[in-house]
């Protein structure tokens, strides 16, 4: 039998910029180098969404490939460091908890930190879950720099807050000095074969005509060639996340910088504040079902910290995914493979994350139906395990004073999150799903913190008497505060990297 004819990939063609277009590009060529020719095409009279500006911990990790300087980093895009998230009026009016990027306590073996924590409340140990947390001490008191401790207890992970827009253009600069083309120009027309309907051809209002064998849709909600050219299809999921429009606006900086990200929920929906080295960035997520926009906007900017900086800006989306995320030889990354709002900032993840799976399946000889569902396949189970961490934030609430967390409290959860929440309030059980972005100490974190308290603990924290436990409880507090007193604070640790940032450059001219 001989094998069938192959078509190489060779030409990769990026239709839109951003942070989308602009860290495809990037981590394409740095990880494939020349066994492809990359040109992105956009447009400067097209604009970008722009509010995706705080981030998890494994976008370190692409900086590192990328092989960015962490000081230039935070110098050129006026990042800020991010330990946790502080969400605020979740579970009732006026209380909070923190999901950090940390963990309580520390690892043990077959049975996790939190069932000691569990049977230490019933011993008369009233510290917090969190009082076991080093990030959650250093969020509080405003403190950062990284801890190369080879204790694991002593770890404090963290991600960046930072400027889209600056980003998108550091990641731009980077990419042409590997040999990115850049094309300007707004797409006019997308030419398609008339055998197998793949694109074999993006025409530009300039007369420009940019042929490809692998195109990445980065054109945002619009998704010009995987939904408009393609017809893809879209999984509409508002009946479980009816959040439907978000108004965003920038406002001045604080005095000082806190090294966490706050989500502050409201009658409908709920506001982002993030701290920025030059501004702040702040945003109104909301159901339009149940508010109008005029009384959301009143909302937003009567609950801002500081003086604003700009007209506000509303953006209207429908939560969801593509129905296949890679269709042909189209792959939609970004806005236009499906949107998720920012609860837990996972919106350049799922750009970081796309790109990332379609080099591991980057189809070198040809696109063929397996690479092609591999790819959706883990594109959508990615999608649906955010989408349940996301839904268990607004369905665990006891707040009474408004309509929609009523409503969101009678959701039809999906099995997946039903059963979860069951077997934690049951026994406090946690079980990390195969490539679930959210460990169980975030699971935990945010169960715990909207108000789920397990009816028992596991039989395993018997094994320690009850003077073990409130020793090794009363131990660990003191070890997760220890490493506070060294820290500096946050603004005192940007200062210094932005300030090393300024004397490479200088040194470099």
């Amino acid at each position: 039998m001989q094998n069938p004819k192959k078509n190489p990939i060779k030409r990769v063609v990026i239709a839109g910029g951003g942070t989308a277009g602009w860290l495809t590009a990037s981590l394409m060529k740095k990880v494939l180098g020349e066994a492809v020719n990359i040109t992105l095409v956009e447009s400067e009279v097209i604009g970008t969404v722009g509010v995706g500006e705080a981030t998890i911990p494994p976008i370190r990790l692409v900086n590192q490939v990328l092989g960015i300087d962490e000081a230039q980093f935070l110098y050129e895009t006026k990042a800020t460091i991010k330990l946790a998230i502080k969400f605020e009026n979740w579970k009732t009016k006026g209380q909070s908890y923190y999901h950090t990027f940390g963990a309580p306590g520390k690892a043990m073996a077959f049975c996790h930190f939190h069932h000691y924590w569990l049977k230490g409340q019933q011993l008369g140990k009233t510290q917090d879950l969190w009082d076991y947390d080093l990030n959650y001490h250093a969020a509080e008191a405003g403190k950062f720099a990284p801890i190369n401790a080879k204790d694991p207890v002593l770890e404090l992970p963290f991600a960046y807050h930072f400027d889209a827009s600056l980003y998108a253009k550091y990641l731009r600069k980077l990419s042409e000095s590997m040999g990115v083309v850049r094309i300007e120009g707004k797409i006019s027309s997308v030419e398609r074969d008339n055998v197998n309907g793949y694109i074999k051809a993006l025409r530009l209002d300039n007369k420009n005509r940019i042929e490809g064998d692998l195109f990445i849709d980065c054109t945002g909600f619009k998704g010009l060639l995987i939904q408009e050219t393609l017809g893809t299809g879209y999984d509409d999921w508002s009946h479980l996340l009816p959040c439907d429009s978000a108004i965003a606006v920038p406002s001045e900086r604080h005095e000082s910088t806190r090294p966490f990200t706050r989500s502050i929920a409201h009658d409908a929906g709920w506001q982002w504040r993030i701290p920025l080295q030059h501004r702040n960035g702040n945003g109104h997520v909301f159901c339009s079902r149940y508010v109008s926009e005029d009384h959301a906007l009143d909302t937003l900017m009567g609950n801002l910290d500081t003086k604003p900086l700009a007209d506000p800006k509303l953006i209207k989306f429908t939560t969801g995914r593509r129905r296949k995320q890679w269709n042909k030889n189209v792959v939609s990354v970004g806005l236009s493979s499906g949107f998720l709002e920012p609860l837990e900032s996972t919106s350049i993840h799922l750009i970081q994350s796309a790109i990332v799976r379609l080099i591991q399946l980057f189809p070198h000889n040809g696109i063929t139906p397996s690479l092609e569902a591999e790819y959706n396949k883990q594109s959508a189970l990615e999608f649906e395990q955010i989408r349940d961490f996301l839904i268990l934030h607004y369905s665990v609430n006891e707040r009474t004073d408004s309509a929609f967390f009523n409503d969101m409290r009678n959701l039809d959860l999906p099995d997946t999150l039903r059963h979860k929440i069951a077997l934690f309030k049951e026994n406090g059980s946690l079980f990390r799903d195969q490539n679930d972005l959210f460990l169980e100490s975030s699971w935990l974190q945010v169960m715990y913190g909207q108000g789920i308290t397990p009816n028992d603990y596991h039989g395993l924290v018997n094994t320690f008497s009850d003077e073990k436990l409130k020793e090794m409880l009363t131990r660990l507090l003191k070890i997760k505060r220890e490493p506070l007193s060294q820290l500096p604070s946050h603004d005192e640790y940007l200062n210094g990297m932005v300030k090393r940032a300024k004397q490479d450059m200088s040194a470099n001219a």
